[in-house]
């Protein structure tokens, strides 16, 4: 039976509701050309590994979603909100759309909306998710008075699912393959339903990845439908360097296009996002956002009390001892620190260059790729490293910290290095 009613455009929108779209340039193809939007980055934490994704952060040539050129704590949210209102006076949205998910950094977004609601109150607010943490998050987003939230939410078949994420993380426990991908599925779906029904627009995001999911979408599109999404945005595969996908074509857009036209008869369809960086501001084909980053001096202007935070990578095996020799690790789990508090930002994948004595002697090639995966970093924390390893990381401004403690205690050790005076990595950099 073929549908012939636009279910998106059937749903009516009054009062302040309808106020708040017109001004949000995702949701209103108008207000695109009028309305500025400004994406704070507080969010650097992902609870899911997606075959697509690359959060590199300080990446400043590229635009695509995961990217930023810092990371800000909420205060600073709150400071660089006001600089870009006063220079932008078009300014009608901040959205948090990363650099990883909103609801795996709730406390920090939470926390941001509450300081720029308190300067701004007429500020529009939206945020982006996969979805994960809705179930837990929805009624908190619905008092918040968050009117507009975006799921990424790629296919509805755990099958499906099991070839576009490697991995998702629920409550301490770590889910691979259909398992995790069915976790994810069910949780997006009850998370968009309670939303919908609590009276926040939903925009859902498809990542079309040709082989994969594309013959799938129309499905995911009449689902969201039935659960009162909004609108959908298929959205182009972009092969992130450094990700599962990196070698994999990039989706056309006559490709996307004739989807968004099939999809259409179920539900209108976004034609205009521009897949924006996490630190995205301006017009939407405007980016601006490097006119807008803060200097070291606006940074260390911040109260005596705010502590910086440096980014760490560690070598373990299980995520709870420093207990993995550098040249043995085949990932990284990269974390933020400031003090005694730390956040697990990413967990990063590199060559292993030593399997024994025998072949410790790697090609320069492969000892380059581990380097490289490291360059943001401001310090390794690891069990082990050898003379000339270490030397390569120091030439790089990257402290090497070397620890048998459990990985909590490693990292409070290799922050007091980074702000003891006399250390030797002179180029360490406190990214926020």
């Amino acid at each position: 039976m073929t549908c012939t009613r636009f279910s998106g455009e059937d749903r009516p929108l009054s009062g302040d509701l309808a106020v708040k779209t017109a001004m949000h340039p995702c949701y209103s193809l108008e207000a695109h050309h009028q309305y500025a939007r400004m994406h704070i980055p507080v969010a650097p934490a992902c609870n899911i590994s997606c075959n697509y994704c690359n959060r590199k952060f300080d990446c400043v040539n590229e635009s695509r979603p995961g990217v930023t050129s810092e990371v800000l704590t909420p205060e600073l949210s709150q400071k660089k909100f006001q600089w870009v209102k006063r220079e932008m006076p078009n300014l009608s949205v901040v959205g948090i759309a990363g650099p990883g998910d909103a609801l795996a950094n709730w406390d920090q977004v939470k926390r941001s909306i509450e300081l720029i609601k308190a300067v701004s109150p007429e500020i529009i607010f939206c945020l982006s998710t996969n979805g994960l943490m809705l179930p837990e998050y929805a009624q908190e987003i619905i008092k918040m008075d968050v009117k507009h939230v975006t799921i990424t939410m790629n296919c509805l078949d755990a099958a499906i699912g099991a070839k576009l994420y490697r991995y998702v993380d629920y409550h301490g426990q770590r889910y691979s393959g259909e398992k995790g991908a069915s976790l994810l599925n069910q949780n997006q779906l009850e998370g968009l339903s309670l939303l919908t029904q609590g009276g926040v627009l939903v925009k859902v995001n498809i990542v079309m990845v040709p082989g994969i999911n594309d013959r799938h979408i129309p499905q995911v599109v009449r689902k969201a439908r039935d659960l009162g999404a909004f609108v959908t945005n298929i959205m182009p595969l972009i092969p992130a360097p450094g990700s599962v996908f990196e070698f994999m074509p990039q989706t056309s857009m006559k490709e996307i296009n004739k989807m968004r036209d099939t999809c259409q008869i179920d539900l209108r369809q976004m034609r205009h996002c521009q897949q924006c960086r996490a630190d995205a501001i301006g017009l939407l084909e405007q980016d601006q956002s490097h006119q807008y980053r803060f200097t070291q001096s606006v940074r260390e202007a911040e109260p005596a009390t705010s502590k910086k935070i440096y980014k760490i990578a560690v070598t373990t095996k299980y995520n709870r001892l420093v207990d993995l020799h550098y040249g043995h690790a085949k990932e990284f789990y990269v974390y933020q620190v400031s003090g005694s508090k730390s956040c697990l930002v990413e967990i990063r994948q590199t060559p292993q260059y030593c399997h024994g004595i025998a072949d410790c002697d790697a090609s320069e090639a492969i000892k380059r790729e581990a380097l490289e995966t490291l360059t943001d970093c401001d310090a390794l924390l690891t069990m082990r490293i050898g003379d000339s390893a270490q030397k390569r990381l120091e030439q790089k401004g990257i402290l090497v910290v070397e620890s048998c403690n459990s990985v909590e205690e490693g990292l409070v050790y290799a922050y007091k290095k980074l702000e003891s005076p006399g250390m030797l990595c002179e180029n360490a950099r406190g990214i926020i």
